[in-house]
């Protein structure tokens, strides 16, 4: 501690302007530009601004690829339900929409033995009865709201015990019928499938799998799109249920693209685009994988989204809403790689203002200041 003594008025006024400039000189060293993009797009752009906007924002505003599309997550193991019913539902549709989200994805239609909706080949299975057919509410509060829906495959947990995708192609040659029998037959809303099996490298039977149930969804449906939203085995690629939040056997940008361009070579005729989870990877590694995933999806005559991720990977609790810088920075490296579209995993509970999580309406508020969104 500093103790000054003797000090006059004048000499406390010189002090004060002195320390202002410092502190404003400092803070100024301490912002940096964007990352250094190994991109080629002219969205780009890492120029400071100065002084402050709405928010106190000093970067550049409305510099990142805007989330269009969300997850909906009733059917989860690893963050709370929110047991909300049909209005509370409605209520998130509008905030969705109020920020130009046109897709909602239900991110997958039952795992083991909860289900969303009152499935005759799954309850014969012994699944449990749910309270409330979400599916079929889903699809009206997305119609109501001018929005599309996509319908996530059934996971029947086998895939997470064994590495084994095969499993999951049985039951849902029932289920994909079923589905479009009961709700895309009837609503316009209807608008895509989802093959909810995440992934990401040494999957046995992920080809054969994702092929059969893709082509199953396409001939069916007469042809809508089907995307696939697998994960990178980044340094953060550690389980949910550990203490660690990084590992050391992280997979190499190389690795990547040598075992992905197999896979898309092998599901492009029937998967339409594919939305790598963007959070298993560092903030400063985005622009070199993000610019291989569109280099392959490209390649592949597939688009190429970002699942971005409203929640945070770098903290001991797990999930809590992401910080706006974390998500920000994910935004503009997809926008800066030309990407086709931004989703996000999860709105409800990460980014809506009635989250379980307060801070998720504070990261709504600051995403709308950022997008310019009133």
């Amino acid at each position: 501690m500093f103790i000054l003594t003797n000090i006059n008025n004048t000499d406390m006024a010189d002090r004060r302007d002195f320390l202002k400039t410092m502190a404003i000189g400092g803070a100024s060293a301490l912002v940096a530009p964007s990352l250094l993009s190994s991109c080629t797009s002219e969205n780009g752009g890492s120029g400071l601004i100065t002084g402050t906007s709405e928010g106190g924002l000093i970067v550049p505003k409305d510099n990142g690829l805007r989330i269009t599309g969300t997850f909906l997550d009733e059917i989860s193991h690893d963050i709370p339900h929110q047991n909300w019913g049909e209005k509370e539902w409605d209520q998130d549709f509008a905030y969705m929409k109020a920020i130009g989200i046109d897709t909602v994805i239900d991110i997958r239609c039952g795992y083991r033995k909860f289900i969303t909706y009152p499935s005759p080949y799954l309850l014969k299975k012994g699944c449990y009865m749910p309270s409330v057919d979400l599916i079929d509410m889903f699809c009206r509060l997305a119609q109501k709201h001018g929005m599309k829906f996509y319908l996530g495959l059934y996971d029947s947990g086998v895939y997470w015990d064994t590495k084994d995708m095969s499993h999951e192609i049985e039951d849902n040659k029932f289920v994909i019928d079923e589905v479009w029998k009961m709700y895309g037959e009837k609503y316009d809303s209807f608008g895509g499938w989802y093959l909810s099996t995440e992934i990401s490298r040494d999957t046995i039977g992920a080809v054969d799998a994702f092929h059969a149930m893709g082509a199953q969804c396409k001939e069916v449906s007469g042809g809508m799109p089907v995307f696939i939203s697998p994960w990178i085995d980044g340094k953060k690629a550690v389980s949910a249920a550990g203490a660690a939040l990084t590992k050391e056997d992280a997979v190499s940008i190389e690795a990547h693209e040598r075992e992905w361009s197999q896979i898309f070579s092998g599901i492009h005729d029937v998967v339409d685009a594919v939305a790598f989870q963007d959070g298993h990877i560092d903030y400063d590694e985005l622009d070199a994988f993000f610019s291989v995933n569109k280099k392959m999806a490209d390649k592949y005559g597939m688009q190429c989204w970002t699942n971005a991720e409203t929640f945070d990977r770098d903290m001991p609790i797990k999930f809590l809403p992401i910080k706006f810088d974390k998500l920000r920075l994910k935004l503009e490296a997809a926008k800066r790689c030309g990407y086709d579209k931004a989703i996000t995993f999860e709105f409800p509970h990460f980014l809506s203002p009635q989250s379980v999580y307060g801070a998720a309406g504070n990261l709504y508020n600051r995403y709308k200041e950022y997008f310019n969104i009133k």
